[in-house]
């Protein structure tokens, strides 16, 4: 074994052990496989599999260009990672290879935080069934009321860029506070007189 062999670092643990071209080689040998077959669908889905999954990633990666060439952040924690973590596509992208460095509780926090509008509070986590279950605090960022129905697709869509591992999410209502009791004001005598009724009227 040469030298220049035997002090070779080895690639990180997890790394791909292949290179572009090669991976290239490999997606057209597969869809020339699927096109000898005669089974015209399959090789349409397959081709158009390889150009959603080439979007999907070339957007990734632009986005990290565009935010690592970006100025860094004055506030404490602005370091350049601290931006891809809170970005949708950086961070699913991340947690799809798992190489996210933060934990659920971490990543859940992150995908409530991004939905700002929808104001909800964690109420449990169930690891074992991925259900998630949030208050809703029943008001929104412009002070009108969040419904349900505006609230729950806004925060599933979140968690799915951050954290996938919630696979059910069920929101509770904001407990609504009692109805102000109502005084009823009315005209009457002072303290201490006497109610005139037909009685007194006749003794005048």
């Amino acid at each position: 074994m040469s030298g220049a062999a035997a002090t070779t670092a080895a690639p990180p643990r997890g790394a791909a052990t292949v290179n572009a071209e090669q991976a290239g080689l490999r997606v057209e040998e597969v869809l020339d496989r699927l096109a000898a077959t005669g089974d015209r669908e399959a090789a349409m889905a397959a081709e158009e599999l390889v150009r959603v999954l080439m979007d999907f990633y070339g957007a990734g990666l632009a986005r990290i260009v565009g935010l690592l060439d970006a100025p860094a952040p004055k506030a404490p924690g602005g370091a350049p990672l601290a931006g891809l973590l809170g970005d949708e596509l950086v961070s699913s992208l991340l947690v799809l290879h798992d190489l996210h460095p933060e934990d659920t509780a971490k990543r859940i926090a992150r995908a409530l935080d991004s939905v700002r509008n929808h104001p909800v509070e964690i109420v449990d986590f169930d690891e074992a069934t991925g259900t998630l279950r949030l208050r809703s605090s029943g008001g929104g960022g412009c002070g009108c009321p969040s419904t349900g129905a505006a609230v729950q697709p806004a925060v599933e869509d979140a968690l799915a860029c951050y954290a996938p591992e919630v696979t059910k999410v069920e929101l509770e209502s904001a407990a609504r506070s009692p109805e102000p009791v109502l005084l009823q004001i009315t005209t009457g005598p002072p303290t201490g007189t006497p109610v005139r009724g037909p009685a007194s009227a006749k003794a005048l």
